[in-house]
């Protein structure tokens, strides 16, 4: 199971810099709100390090964490997330 969804939308048109913009997300099905602050900053630091170089600027994310990013090695986490946005292109 994977530790998180990538969620994919075009940029509004009306947006006046291209920037590219990433949102975050974690359920309280997750667990409580340390749990889900500790996934949230995980995917945010996986998003630091892998979006700016693989990301589209016309394209908006969102990262929707999930259970099995609690106990994910980091490292399985950024490859999870390289490949998702491999798949989006």
């Amino acid at each position: 199971m994977p530790g998180f969804v990538l969620q994919v939308a075009p940029v509004p048109a009306d947006l006046a810099v291209p920037a590219i913009r990433v949102g975050f997300t974690v359920s309280r099905k997750v667990g409580n709100a340390v749990i889900r602050n500790r996934v949230r900053r995980r995917l945010r630091e996986a998003a630091r390090q892998v979006i700016p170089g693989q990301a589209r600027p016309d394209l908006d994310y969102v990262l929707v964490g999930r259970q099995a990013a609690i106990a994910r090695d980091f490292a399985a986490l950024r490859q999870e997330l390289l490949e998702a946005l491999k798949r989006v292109k």
